[in-house]
């Protein structure tokens, strides 16, 4: 069995969240869930610290930059977040981040929803009613 280099992305988007030091428990639940899966290990975290996934477009987003051009440069085989909204709240853009993830070869996954597939059609629309969602829980 091949092993799978993992990225982990941690947002937090409001001030009390930093303040509260949200991250430490999206990392805590993303080590357990690398720890669980037999051929994973964890080789980068890039962490947002105060980032609005809605207000922010991901142009504008330093780590998730990092993160494509990393992507890019074949650092990782599965980026995985604690939930899908961390990448983001936008439902014109977000949906479309996921689906170029998955096109550069990159398993896409979250903790508490699994993994993100496009396999059929019904991938791409269910991928991107979550993002559609999501915009709504600011």
């Amino acid at each position: 069995m091949d092993e799978k280099r993992v990225a982990c992305l941690y947002r937090v988007s409001t001030l009390m969240q930093v303040e509260e030091d949200d991250i430490p428990m999206q990392r805590k639940a993303c080590k357990e869930f690398i720890e669980k899966m037999p051929n994973w290990k964890l080789v980068k975290d890039y962490c947002e610290k105060g980032i609005s996934g809605y207000k922010k477009k991901a142009i504008d987003r330093d780590k998730l930059q990092e993160a494509k051009e990393d992507a890019l440069n074949n650092v990782f085989d599965v980026l995985l977040v604690f939930m899908f909204d961390r990448l983001g709240r936008r439902e014109d853009e977000t949906p479309f981040i996921v689906e170029w993830f998955d096109q550069q070869g990159i398993e896409v996954w979250s903790v508490k929803e699994g993994q993100q597939r496009f396999d059929s059609r019904v991938d791409k629309l269910l991928n991107y009613i979550r993002y559609w969602q999501a915009r709504g829980r600011k």
